[in-house]
């Protein structure tokens, strides 16, 4: 099995799901829950122990948000045609162009560049490297999606 057919199963998304994981209100709150998961870990040096309780609320949001927004059948706006393109990357990988291959693993590149500064951010309890690391990640997962949505245009356009 290739790493694309695991990170699938490992999710196990059914079409439903994909539906309701690309409606916009479900793609920007979970952009939105970047800067609470920041604020409620950075709330360690504030809260201690009880930092728990922000960062368990976060992700209990994050673990329910494709549930309470309704299906996207008919992807219209940008995030919805975005995470339709994701569909398609994870699931017809082999049908993807090199061009779209190259600039995915760039995005994931400064995706993880982000992560890294965050994480060493977060850590130190440093602004810098922090605020730096959250904006790599969220410009890089812009970016991302909108390649995705771009592919899925690609692919409405040939069927």
């Amino acid at each position: 099995m290739g790493a694309t057919s695991r990170v699938a199963s490992l999710f196990r998304m059914t079409d439903e799901a994909w539906e309701r994981h690309a409606n916009p209100w479900s793609v920007w709150t979970r952009f939105a829950a970047i800067p609470l998961m920041i604020l409620a870990i950075w709330s360690r040096a504030w809260l201690g122990w009880w930092c728990l309780a922000p960062i368990a609320a976060v992700i209990v949001w994050l673990w329910l948000n494709p549930h309470v927004f309704p299906p996207v059948h008919a992807p219209r706006s940008w995030a919805a045609k975005g995470i339709y393109g994701e569909k398609l990357w994870l699931r017809n990988r082999s049908m993807i162009s090199a061009d779209h291959r190259n600039v995915q693993r760039l995005l994931v590149a400064v995706g993880l560049i982000g992560f890294i500064a965050l994480g060493f951010g977060l850590i130190a309890l440093e602004i810098w490297p922090t605020v730096f690391g959250a904006s790599l990640i969220v410009l890089g997962q812009l970016w991302r999606i909108d390649r995705l949505g771009r592919l899925y245009e690609e692919q409405q356009r040939l069927t």
